[in-house]
């Protein structure tokens, strides 16, 4: 069970896209409630995951291939917590780029730089080719004008994941979705996995 945790969040945060505001950089966030259905066509290929923003909460759910489990990252108080469902088990994980915490690009250095590509049509929805670099480590996404990521491929910490939209579906996220199930059993994140606390 424990080998499942870094593999989920490999690919949650190797295939989310960086957020940015700055000029000559993509917006990244969205900016209205969506749900999107992706097809992991990297590493689990052939499965599919859906991720789903509630933009008042600023909250990201993220619902992984085959049923393992789902996360949510909130933005506000920066923690991110994945839920087991089979083990009926949960961890809180800090969003942070310190020791005990998980590297979710969301905020870039500013030393990351951005290249406009060129456009595409992906399940249903025009979007702009970005092509991004921070310090050997490239990527790239295909975003929409209110900053749905339809397409994407990206490498953290050596695992790769790609993955590409195959159903948008804009409309008011419930709320309950993105909060803590109760009742679930706490777990400690483990030994060598991304945002592990280190040893004393």
């Amino acid at each position: 069970m424990h080998r499942l945790v870094p593999a989920f969040l490999a690919v949650a945060i190797a295939a989310t896209p960086v957020m940015a505001f700055a000029q000559d950089r993509p917006l990244l966030v969205p900016t209205r409630d969506v749900s999107v259905t992706y097809r992991v066509v990297g590493g689990q290929a052939g499965q599919e995951m859906r991720m789903s923003w509630r933009v008042a909460d600023q909250k990201l759910r993220v619902d992984m291939p085959g049923g393992i489990g789902w996360s949510v990252m909130d933005q506000r108080s920066k923690k991110m917590f994945v839920v087991m469902e089979q083990q009926r088990m949960i961890m809180e994980v800090p969003l942070n780029n310190g020791p005990g915490g998980v590297s979710v690009p969301t905020q870039p250095p500013e030393t990351a730089r951005f290249t406009r590509g060129g456009t595409a049509t992906i399940a249903g929805q025009g979007c702009t080719v970005w092509r991004y670099e921070n310090e050997g480590v490239t990527g790239e996404s295909c975003l929409t004008a209110d900053g749905v990521m339809l397409r994407s491929t990206g490498t953290h910490n050596g695992q790769t994941a790609s993955m590409e939209a195959t159903e948008v579906a804009y409309g008011p996220q419930d709320a309950a979705r993105f909060n803590a199930p109760s009742g679930y059993q706490q777990m400690q994140m483990p030994a060598g996995a991304p945002g592990a606390r280190p040893a004393r």
